[in-house]
């Protein structure tokens, strides 16, 4: 035996020892935690039977399940406007547009009704639905109450759409268009739309329902007292201090400096102060 073989034989000895020694590392699946949702509490009236009941009467070619939907999420729209000054017919809009009245495919196995996608600080369920691309995740949530939540949430607390709050809300046009600008959809003609539904169905009429105005504060009283009364939060399994912090209406930021927290990390059957 010359040494060349030798020497050939040796390097593939090495060669077979290395490649059984060595492992494969196989990606670490997201661990999902599911997010605690509150039961939808019922909110005061806006007049959103009366308003749809007049839509009806002028016996034009309006699509039902749209006036459904206004009927039903018109108050959570209006309380949303009141809290973080988002125009009501926006919201309203941006759900029957994005949500297809609450009857597309997305929004009825998974109650997302903005097309809101996962994002890297997500932890809650998902579901994979085609968009721009195949298979993108969307949030999941148990209450399509929850995704008006989370809407809120995606405009105050991202530095891209905080120019829209410079607009009144009764701007509807300048906010259609502004979200176009800020990103929130790829589609050219999303204010166009976004306009159409909001005139065709007179959405901006939720937008001149004030808080301080004597028909609906009446009817607000009791709720505001409801809200009142939850001045700490106590920690259950699923809960993060983001979803907590969209559940009540406070920045990230303010519920961290109410409680002297330095980070994000809570613990279970932590009480935390809200008010």
């Amino acid at each position: 035996m010359n040494v060349r073989h030798v020497i050939f034989c040796l390097s593939a000895l090495v060669i077979s020892s290395c490649a059984s020694k060595k492992t494969v590392v196989k990606p670490k699946k997201k661990q999902t935690i599911t997010v605690v949702e509150d039961e939808p509490k019922k909110l005061p009236s806006v007049k959103e039977k009366k308003h749809v009941e007049e839509l009806k009467d002028k016996k034009e070619n309006h699509n039902k399940y749209t006036l459904e939907y206004i009927q039903r999420f018109a108050p959570i729209a209006v309380r949303k406007m009141h809290v973080h000054k988002i125009p009501a017919s926006i919201t309203l809009a941006q759900g029957v547009l994005e949500s297809g009245s609450g009857r597309s495919v997305l929004a009825l196995k998974s109650n997302n009704h903005f097309g809101i996608k996962c994002h890297t600080n997500w932890t809650g369920e998902s579901v994979t639905h085609d968009d721009d691309e195949k298979g993108e995740c969307f949030r999941k949530y148990q209450y399509p109450e929850t995704s008006y939540d989370d809407h809120a949430a995606f405009l105050t607390q991202r530095k891209r759409y905080a120019f829209l709050f410079s607009f009144k809300t009764e701007d509807y046009k300048k906010w259609a268009r502004g979200l176009k600008d800020a990103g929130y959809a790829t589609d050219v003609n999303y204010p166009e739309k976004i306009i159409k539904i909001i005139e065709d169905y007179e959405l901006y009429e939720f937008d001149k329902i004030k808080k301080d105005d004597p028909k609906y504060a009446i009817s607000n009283i009791k709720y505001e007292e409801i809200i009142k009364k939850e001045t700490t939060y106590e920690v259950k399994k699923g809960d993060t201090l983001y979803s907590i912090s969209k559940r009540f209406a406070i920045s990230l930021d303010e519920l961290k400096k109410r409680n002297n927290l330095k980070d994000d990390i809570i613990s279970l059957g932590q009480k935390l102060i809200i008010q």
